[in-house]
């Protein structure tokens, strides 16, 4: 069921999306999530505290969030089940298990930095990507610009497409918003400032950890598109993973990044500005660093191609469920 479930999700959030219209009048799970993790943080990381008992308030505050994520989702799925009839509930089920996909949105910001760079010049550009990525935009160049687009893209493959749609078939809808829970909190105080690194230590880690699996299958993922995609190296693509990916400094980010980047011939990550402070980062494969607009459209071409692939077996897998338990 959750094979069906997950298909229908990603067909749903292709070609729906999650409309702005929506999310203006009520907000998105993921902003309802980070509010709680927001009053978590705000109630219990008080900055007295030694480093031994944030930590555990930080374990308790994500345990806390978790808890509420999980029950609420199993409350929605189970009413769901008991109210409406099987194929009905499915459906809703997957409307709002497309909401924590960001297959389309992912889609539609990485094209806003090409057609920006294209369109207005480095200030459009620079504009655009300070909404995906968290570097210092004024740091850089039309080069710099493109690569953390597409960075950004590789990346969010695998943490807003592949995780949660993998969650989704292990674990139904609590399963997924469970990971997003997870990914959101991360995303909020999982850092290494000194505010959050005690607090966020349990975020980071167990970020780390449910986003394993899936960025490895992200960067196999973009192998295979790689092999289909014309001007796409596949064999490059591996081998990039394969060597470059243990040397990024996240245990996760680095597959899908050098999997993207030697399908593309291009060299991506290296040394980066975060508020002013300069992050050394190992580049991820070995092409040129002179990224330009095209390069973003061909990164999309090739995210779109792995995205089809990716769904394709899913769909196949719901078909072979479906004729087994006939």
């Amino acid at each position: 069921m959750t094979l069906a479930l997950a298909c229908l999700a990603l067909l749903i959030e292709a070609v729906a999306g999650y409309p702005q219209a929506v999310v203006a009048r009520i907000g998105h799970p993921v902003t309802w999530i980070g509010a709680l993790i927001s009053r978590a943080e705000a109630a219990w990381n008080e900055g007295h505290l030694s480093f031994a008992r944030a930590r555990m308030r930080g374990i308790l505050a994500l345990a806390t969030v978790l808890l509420v994520t999980g029950s609420a989702a199993l409350l929605v799925t189970h009413g769901l089940s008991l109210v409406l009839p099987t194929f009905a509930a499915l459906v809703v089920e997957a409307i709002l298990a497309s909401t924590l996909l960001a297959g389309r949105s992912l889609d539609d910001h990485v094209t806003d930095v090409a057609e920006a760079l294209e369109s207005r010049g480095l200030k459009g550009g620079r504009e655009a990507v300070a909404r995906i990525v968290g570097r210092d935009p004024e740091t850089l160049d039309e080069a710099g610009v493109s690569r953390a687009a597409i960075e950004s893209l590789a990346e969010n493959f695998s943490d807003g497409v592949v995780a949660p749609l993998l969650w989704l078939i292990v674990g139904g809808l609590p399963g997924c918003a469970l990971y997003k829970a997870v990914n959101t909190a991360d995303s909020m105080i999982g850092h290494r400032s000194e505010r959050y690194l005690a607090f966020g230590w349990a975020a980071a880690k167990l970020d780390d950890l449910v986003n394993l699996p899936a960025s490895r299958l992200s960067a196999l993922w973009l192998v295979a598109a790689a092999r289909v995609t014309p001007g796409a190296d596949w064999r490059r693509a591996a081998l990039s993973a394969l060597t470059d990916a243990p040397r990024h400094r996240s245990p996760n980010a680095g597959w899908p990044e050098a999997a993207m980047a030697g399908a593309l011939g291009l060299a991506l990550a290296g040394p980066r500005s975060y508020a002013g402070k300069r992050v050394d980062d190992a580049w991820m494969g070995d092409g040129r660093r002179d990224a330009t607009a095209a390069d973003i459209h061909r990164a999309l071409r090739l995210y779109r191609m792995a995205y089809v692939l990716q769904a394709a077996t899913v769909g196949v897998l719901a078909l072979i469920a479906a004729l087994i338990l006939m």
